[in-house]
């Protein structure tokens, strides 16, 4: 099955940036990632998605300020994230969807300073 492995999050001060990566793994074929993320005390609300048909969504709390982008002959999807707030502060989680299943990564933590 499908494995995702995610990296980059970290302590940012406000108005700082951050990269987060999300490589998967396996034998795939037409997979489509996302990032997600679970702040304290909320549940888990999309922040992204790239399909491999070129669409994009963006959580309007993100919008001018993430962008999602891919690299596909590495399977990997990364979300730059720039500006960053205190509110963004969550475990962020990639999310792929692969021949109709779905799969998650481990989370990465993001804490933003203010």
């Amino acid at each position: 099955q499908v494995q995702l492995l995610e990296s980059g999050g970290g302590l940012v001060q406000a108005g700082g940036s951050l990269r987060l990566s999300c490589a998967a793994s396996g034998s795939i074929f037409s997979i489509n990632m996302g990032w997600y993320r679970q702040a304290p005390g909320k549940q888990r609300e999309l922040v992204a998605t790239f399909t491999s048909g070129g669409r994009t969504n963006y959580a309007d709390s993100v919008k001018e300020r993430f962008t999602i982008s891919r690299d596909n002959a590495k399977n990997t999807v990364y979300l730059q994230m720039n500006s960053l707030k205190s509110e963004d502060t969550a475990v962020y989680y990639c999310k792929a969807v692969h021949l109709g299943r779905l799969y998650w990564g481990q989370g990465t933590q993001v804490t933003v300073s203010s």
